[in-house]
């Protein structure tokens, strides 16, 4: 799943992934369902097909082979490898919930993309200027204020229903914006941007969501996922699954088709080949994890 203008889409590719990619937008109160087909394989990395078709296991959210994935973590800005990108670089800061601050950097041109992908909730810019100055300012926040740059997409997860309201949400991302903006050490290079909070809550739908029961642990050759979109929020969709409808496989405690809300990462959807379900069809019959309140969930991913 990406974002394109603000709005959710699923992009694929018909035919093995050969073909032109395509963009369906997936939007609030519509049913998501498909099955999966065959086999999960490697699609190949930064526009190249993968030399091996090597097959993955259905846990694991990155989509790509070893080999794959050491070519795509190489072009990484993550990587710190492209020292001499001329590309103007803005760091940010970002809210998932209570307590769940974090700081970060993407490329100016991308705009909000990033942190539509990541699922940020509220979030203001810090500052502007070349990769390597907004990379030491990323590291400088993070030391010297103990905000870390990445938070599990679990966490993220756990929060997101009953968030506390927009004035709330934006009063933490500001104290840690004038925290870091009192902070010795900035590079010169870096021109700071002042604090203006940028709400993502209505977006993702985020506002009365009730909390989820499940989250899909992995896919399976024949497994369905059918279920009324209710929020999409970084890489995930919140899916209100019909009572009674298939019949899921328990794992952990996890049930299918209970009238539960579940959430799929759709970063799981990477390599298989899916297929759609007629109206009645399908349901829930893939491997959930129980989430419910009091339950712990235990590093899923």
């Amino acid at each position: 799943m990406g974002w394109a203008g603000g709005t959710p889409v699923l992009r694929w590719r018909r035919g093995g992934g050969v073909g032109v990619r395509r963009e369906s937008a997936v939007a609030r109160g519509s049913v998501v369902g498909f099955r999966a087909v065959g086999v999960r394989v490697c699609r190949g990395a930064r526009g190249n097909p993968c030399p091996v078709n090597g097959e993955l296991g259905g846990r694991g959210t990155g989509g790509l082979c070893v080999e794959c994935a050491r070519l795509d973590r190489l072009h990484s800005v993550a990587a710190d490898a492209l020292a001499d990108d001329p590309r103007v670089y803005r760091v940010y800061v970002a809210w998932f919930g209570p307590g769940l601050v974090k700081v970060g950097i993407t490329r100016e041109e991308r705009g909000s993309a990033r942190l539509l992908e990541q699922g940020a909730v509220v979030f203001s810019w810090l500052g502007r200027g070349p990769l390597m100055a907004a990379r030491r300012t990323e590291e400088l926040v993070r030391v010297a204020l103990g905000v870390p740059d990445r938070i599990p997409y679990a966490e993220k997860r756990r929060v997101r229903a009953g968030l506390p309201g927009v004035a709330e949400r934006a009063e933490e991302v500001r104290r840690t914006h004038a925290r870091a903006g009192a902070l010795a050490g900035w590079p010169e290079s870096l021109e700071r941007i002042g604090f203006e909070a940028v709400d993502h809550a209505a977006v993702f739908g985020l506002d009365g969501l009730p909390p989820a029961g499940g989250v899909v642990r992995e896919l399976v050759a024949g497994g369905c996922v059918t279920g009324r979109l209710l929020a999409a929020s970084g890489p995930d969709l919140h899916l209100a699954t019909a009572a009674g409808v298939g019949g899921g496989v328990e794992v952990g405690g996890g049930g299918g088709g209970d009238g539960r809300v579940v959430v799929l990462d759709t970063r799981l959807m990477k390599g298989w080949e899916l297929t759609g379900v007629r109206d009645g069809e399908g349901g829930l019959t893939v491997p959930v994890l129980d989430v419910r309140v009091g339950d712990v969930q235990g590093g899923l991913f």
